[in-house]
């Protein structure tokens, strides 16, 4: 007998749902939680990147076969005023961020001390120590693991896109169409699933590296516990500020991620200061936005028609820590149960839904 579930039965559902997970563990967001130490971090030396992204391919091979294809015809949205973002037809995209590219390499040239100088910039989700997607997220959808690894679980995402509202690069990209919403109400609980790198999770579980870490021929990245890593980047930007002609003791404008956002699991350290980097992005991103202009874009980011510092290609300026506001850490404070209700009311429901599926096609043979 096949399986209907109607609102009515949601709702029905959903009071056994909420009564079983009440019990459950509440997930706390990440300032409220003690500090593990465990973090692992990764630190990217620009200095030695070719720009020939295998890490992109390595990438997209391992992971964008688990991106599934949406249903046709995709659910309209209620109100109509919610987007619809299908990359399914556009899978070979690989110069910004989508749910199917999690990684992209920014090409430039910067401006610096009267030279251009050829610089590529890896991009991908910034792993934030205290990460507004996961704090934020009313589902429960966003996770923190131990080692520093930030997610979105794609059992229990219904792609309200809370998480890319709150990042402060935007990086979160949603797929409609995919995901647990389409056996609630597809017209109403939310658009899909929201995709972001995940660091390769299941790999690093495991003890394996990141495919991006593993597959580079110049070894930009190396990864590690934070603390390791944070001893690392500073004597590498001190000898990079020393090269420049900088004196040691600005190393930090050689280094991204230390502070952005409060602090991230993302070291970057360039041969010269990221406000040259951040300026040549915004530069890049400004030339793409108009086709036929600019050297860089037009060659290696393919001169498409973006807005600037949006749609999958994150800026990379100064980020204040948007935990640190009190009205978001409130917000966090009030949302953590409820979230954590959420997040289990809507995974055992998945999973019943797909046992009594699983039990009527097997009726149905």
């Amino acid at each position: 007998m096949a399986k209907d579930i109607s609102r009515r039965n949601f709702l029905r559902g959903g009071l056994a749902a909420a009564a079983g997970v009440a019990a459950s563990p509440i997930i706390l967001p990440t300032a409220a939680q003690a500090a593990s130490g465990r973090e692992l971090c990764t630190l990217l030396d620009l200095s030695k990147c070719i720009g020939c992204e295998e890490c992109v391919s390595a990438c997209r091979e391992q992971w964008q076969p688990t991106v599934p294809d949406p249903v046709s015809p995709m659910p309209r949205p209620f109100p109509a005023k919610v987007p619809v973002q299908d990359w399914s037809g556009r899978k070979d995209v690989s110069d910004r961020l989508t749910p199917y590219n999690f990684l992209y390499v920014e090409h430039l040239d910067v401006p610096h001390k009267g030279q251009e100088i050829e610089l590529h910039v890896p991009r991908r989700c910034m792993h934030c120590l205290n990460p507004p997607c996961a704090d934020l997220c009313p589902f429960g959808a966003g996770r923190v693991e131990n080692n520093g690894v930030v997610h979105i679980d794609p059992e229990v995402c219904l792609g309200g896109a809370k998480c890319k509202t709150v990042c402060p690069w935007k990086i979160p990209q949603r797929q409609s169409g995919v995901g647990i919403y389409l056996d609630i109400m597809p017209e109403l609980a939310g658009n899909g699933v929201m995709f972001k790198c995940h660091r390769c999770l299941p790999l690093v579980e495991k003890g394996q590296q990141p495919r991006c870490v593993e597959v580079c021929p110049e070894q930009v990245q190396s990864i590690g516990p934070r603390e390791q890593i944070l001893a690392q980047a500073e004597a590498l930007a001190r000898a990079k500020a020393t090269e420049d002609g900088a004196s040691p003791d600005k190393w930090q404008d050689y280094v991204y991620g230390l502070t952005e956002n409060g602090g991230t699991t993302t070291i970057y350290v360039s041969p010269m200061p990221f406000a040259a980097v951040a300026a040549a992005i915004e530069q890049n991103h400004a030339a793409s936005a108009q086709p036929g202009r600019g050297r860089a874009a037009r060659a290696k980011q393919g001169g498409r028609k973006k807005k600037r510092g949006f749609g999958g290609r994150p800026p990379m300026g100064p980020v204040e820590d948007v935990m640190a506001k009190a009205d978001n850490l409130s917000l966090a404070l009030v949302l953590a149960p409820v979230a954590g209700l959420a997040a289990g009311f809507t995974r055992l429901f998945g999973k019943k839904f797909k046992a009594d599926d699983g039990d009527s096609k097997g009726e149905a043979a």
